[in-house]
């Protein structure tokens, strides 16, 4: 099945700019089919930094998840829908669609790999991912970004990957590299400037 980006417009003012793991429990909160889905992915929510560990939400700040046409529909609920994330209360609008393009270059923000903290076995591993679902790239890591999951933190590298034909753009899209897809880690957008 083909994916797509599930985008709903936020109305709220700020999140907490570490809010992975508190957007997937309010998520989850509303939709527990969430916590078993194990091709869903969720972006991190975009925004200017405010200051004081906060991200201030801006016209174009949404709630993104990366799915397949058929699991859609539980996710419809959140429309209308108020999520508490950590304390900060958003609003859900209506969501629309947008069919995943393909890139030469992609970006994920943070990627995370289980037992891989330090950047060359980390570099290894996700080549290795990526090696596995056919896809073929040169894979490139930026600043070391850390997730807080609960009490732990949880460490990952941006990675940004090179070189990707159509269709390879899109399967890693799909896809993504390593785990916590749900809290935003490892979910691929085409990079821009």
């Amino acid at each position: 099945m083909p994916h797509v980006d599930l985008a709903f417009r936020l109305m709220g003012t700020t999140v907490p700019v570490d809010h992975g793991y508190a957007l997937y429990s309010a998520i989850n909160r509303l939709v527990p089919d969430l916590h078993d889905a194990k091709d869903i992915g969720v972006h991190p929510i975009r925004g200017r930094y405010g200051g004081d560990g906060k991200l201030l939400l801006l016209p174009s700040s949404r709630l993104i998840l990366r799915l397949s046409v058929d699991s859609i529909r539980p996710y419809l609920q959140l429309a209308g829908k108020t999520l508490d994330v950590d304390g900060h209360r958003l609003l859900v609008s209506v969501p629309e669609t947008r069919a995943l393009r393909p890139a030469a270059t992609l970006y994920a923000r943070l990627v995370t790999i289980k037992g891989f903290m330090e950047p060359d076995g980390f570099l290894e591993a996700a080549e290795r991912r990526l090696h596995e679902m056919g896809a073929t790239a040169e894979l490139r890591l930026g600043e070391r970004r850390t997730l807080r999951v609960k009490d732990k933190q949880v460490v990952g590298f941006e990675v940004a990957a090179i070189g990707l034909d159509a269709e390879d753009s899109v399967r890693l899209q799909e896809t993504g590299i390593g785990g916590r897809r749900h809290m935003g880690c490892g979910t691929f957008v085409p990079f821009r400037r």
